[in-house]
């Protein structure tokens, strides 16, 4: 398992946020997603403007061997896709960590600190 970066918190669908300066977070999946996929064929974002409930599918992507959703870690409007991991999927694979999905701007900046940190998310994988 490679270690997981101590200034996302997570979620135990396996997503990642990173809080940003200006309010908004970005999400992508974690290093565990990616590599339990194996080689990304596709992704789905959500449109930019879309509301979204915490749990709910944001987004999808598919690997040669299954589709899995992606969940919106948290409730907010989506401010930002980035089209570049859907024109090249596989960036998933190269780089989960800098590869994002999706930008929100929160509804209740507050929920972040709901989610799992590093540690806690380590033990979730390990309880699978």
């Amino acid at each position: 398992m490679s270690n997981l970066p101590a200034n996302l918190k997570y979620t135990k669908s396996h997503e990642w946020v990173r809080a940003e300066a200006d309010g908004s977070v970005t999400i992508g999946i974690t290093d565990h997603a990616q590599e339990a996929l194996g080689d990304l064929v596709f992704v789905e974002l959500p449109p930019v403007g879309k509301s979204l409930s915490a749990g709910e599918e944001a987004a999808v992507v598919e690997s040669v061997k299954a589709a899995a959703d992606v969940y919106a870690p948290i409730s907010g409007v989506v401010i930002a896709q980035n089209s570049a991991v859907v024109d090249a999927p596989e960036s998933l694979n190269s780089d989960a960590w800098s590869a994002w999905l999706f930008k929100l701007q929160p509804s209740d900046p507050a929920a972040i600190a709901a989610l799992l940190d590093a540690a806690a998310y380590q033990q979730a994988i390990d309880a699978e």
